[in-house]
C-alpha cells in the first residue's frame, strides 16, 4: 500500500510540475465576487490609451488600471530632464565603449536602461543613484548571467539566497527596485493573517501561499512590502517555486540569486529541446524530492502561483484578470502536505504589481524578453487560511475557494490603492 501511495504521489507530482510554470493562454472574464463593492469593481475596468506614457508629474493622477496600460507602452525617453538624459547617455556610451555587451542583448539592455531612467526620474531618484544602480545590473549580468563568463551561475534544484561574502544579492535586488515603487500609494493588507501564517512556521509547521503572479520581480516586491511593516526576517524565509526563465535569462539571473527558489522546468520548455528533455525531467523530480523533504522537516514557507505564469492584460479592455489556478498544482501541494505528516496551512495571497514590470502580452517560451518598468504603487493582500474542503471526489472545491479568495482580495486591493491615490491627492 505504501509503495502504491508513493507511486501515486510521484505521478501526480510529475503531472503537476509539467503544468506548474507553463503559463495559461486563456484570459478569463473579470467577474467580481459577491461582496466586492461596485466602486472597486469599476477600478479594475478603467480604460486608458494604450499609447499613453506618464509624464514625470502624472503618475499620482492615474488609477491602477491606467497604469496597467501605460506600463506596456513603447519605451519613452523624450520626457527626461537634461540631467537624466545626460546620465542615460553616459551609461549607454560607457556600455558601448566597453564592448562587453553581446550584440544579441544590446537592444534589450538599452530598452531596460531607458525604462529604468524614466521610472527613477518619476520617483525623483537622483541621476547619480540611477547611474550607479544600472551599472551594477550590467556588471552582474555580464559576470553571472552568461555561460562564457568564468563566474556563470547555474541553479541547483533548490537554491538558497546568496548573501555574501562579497555581494548580498537579496539586499541588492530589493534596493534596485525600491526606488521605482510608489510606497506612498502602495498597500499591504491582511497583516493579521500574514503574522498568523509565520507563527505556524515558527512552530515548525508548513505554510503555502497560493498566489497570483504579475511581475517577474514579485519576490523582490513582496520583500519590500514585508519590510515596510517590519517583517524582513519573515520575507527571508520565503521560498519561491520558480520557472526556467528567471534562472536562465541573463538579466534575471543575478536577481534570482538573491532569492530562495525551488527550480523547475515547464512542460513547454522541456519539450522545446528533445536532447535535454530527460535531464530536465530528472531535475523536476529532484526538485519534487527536495520539496517533499522540506515539508517533512517542517517550518517550510512556500510561495507558488498555481496559474503557472503571470497574469496578462486584455489588450482591448486593459483589464488584468487573475489567471485561473491549475487544480493539479494545488492537489500536488495538498498531497505532499498530507504525506509530510506535518500540519500544512494554505493562505491566499493577492498581488498587484503588473504596472511596475508587466509581462509581454503574448506567451513566449524562450528567454530574453524586453522589460518595461514604471514608477508605480504595488500591493499585497493575504486572506484567512483556506479551509480544508473537498475530498477525493470534490477536491476541486478547495482550488475554487482558494482562487475566489485571491480574486476577491485582488479586486479589493486595486480599490484600496485607488482610494489611497485619491486620498493623497487631496
Amino acid at each position: 500500500k505504501s509503495l502504491i501511495t508513493t507511486s501515486l504521489t510521484m505521478r501526480i507530482f510529475a503531472a503537476s510540475l509539467a503544468t506548474l510554470m507553463a503559463a495559461s493562454s486563456s484570459v478569463i472574464a473579470f467577474n467580481a465576487p459577491f461582496g466586492v463593492s461596485q466602486k472597486h469593481r469599476n477600478v479594475a475596468r478603467v480604460g486608458f490609451s494604450l499609447t499613453a506614457s506618464p509624464s514625470p508629474s502624472s503618475s499620482n493622477n492615474m488609477t491602477p488600471s491606467s497604469l496597467h496600460c501605460s506600463a506596456v507602452a513603447e519605451s519613452f525617453t523624450q520626457g527626461l530632464t537634461d540631467d537624466y538624459e545626460k546620465a542615460r547617455a553616459f551609461v549607454l556610451d560607457k556600455l558601448e565603449a566597453s564592448k562587453q555587451v553581446p550584440p544579441a542583448m544590446w537592444n534589450d539592455l538599452v530598452h531596460f536602461t531607458n525604462e529604468y531612467a524614466m521610472a527613477c526620474q518619476e520617483s525623483q531618484t537622483s541621476p547619480e543613484i540611477f547611474t550607479s544602480y544600472i551599472f551594477k545590473v550590467v556588471q552582474r549580468t555580464m559576470e553571472f548571467g552568461f555561460p562564457s563568463s568564468p563566474n556563470f551561475f547555474q541553479f541547483e534544484s533548490v537554491h538558497r539566497a546568496v548573501r555574501g561574502p562579497d555581494i548580498d544579492f537579496y539586499r541588492w535586488g530589493c534596493d534596485f527596485f525600491e526606488p521605482i515603487v510608489d510606497m506612498k500609494n502602495s498597500v499591504i493588507s491582511g497583516e493579521e493573517y500574514l503574522k498568523e501564517a509565520f507563527e505556524y512556521v515558527e512552530k515548525g509547521e508548513n505554510v503555502v501561499f497560493l498566489a497570483n503572479h504579475q511581475s517577474e520581480v514579485d519576490p523582490q516586491l513582496i520583500s519590500i512590502l514585508f519590510e515596510s511593516i517590519g517583517m524582513e526576517e519573515q520575507a527571508l524565509k520565503m521560498t519561491y517555486v520558480a520557472g526556467h526563465k528567471v534562472t536562465t535569462d541573463a538579466l534575471a539571473i543575478p536577481f534570482s540569486m538573491g532569492q530562495n527558489l525551488l527550480c523547475i522546468h515547464s512542460k513547454k520548455h522541456i519539450n522545446a529541446d528533445p536532447e535535454t528533455k530527460d535531464e530536465k525531467s530528472r531535475q523536476n523530480l529532484k526538485t519534487m524530492g527536495a520539496m517533499t523533504q522540506m515539508m517533512k522537516q517542517g517550518g517550510a514557507c512556500l510561495w507558488v502561483a498555481p496559474s503557472g505564469g503571470r497574469d496578462r492584460r486584455d489588450v482591448d479592455t486593459c483589464e488584468v484578470p487573475v489567471a485561473p489556478f491549475d487544480q493539479k498544482t494545488v492537489d500536488m501541494f495538498r498531497l505532499i502536505g498530507r504525506k509530510s505528516k506535518v500540519p500544512t496551512h494554505f493562505y491566499p495571497m493577492a498581488l498587484v504589481s503588473y504596472a511596475l514590470c508587466p509581462p509581454p502580452d503574448t506567451l513566449e517560451a524562450g528567454v530574453g524578453e524586453q522589460r518595461n518598468l514604471r514608477f508605480s504603487p504595488i500591493g499585497v493582500s493575504v486572506g484567512p487560511e483556506v479551509q480544508n474542503v473537498g475530498g477525493v471526489e470534490s477536491r476541486h472545491l478547495f482550488t475554487e475557494h482558494a482562487f475566489e479568495a485571491v480574486e476577491e482580495n485582488y479586486i479589493n486591493l486595486l480599490g484600496a490603492i485607488q482610494d489611497k491615490i485619491e486620498s493623497n491627492e487631496d
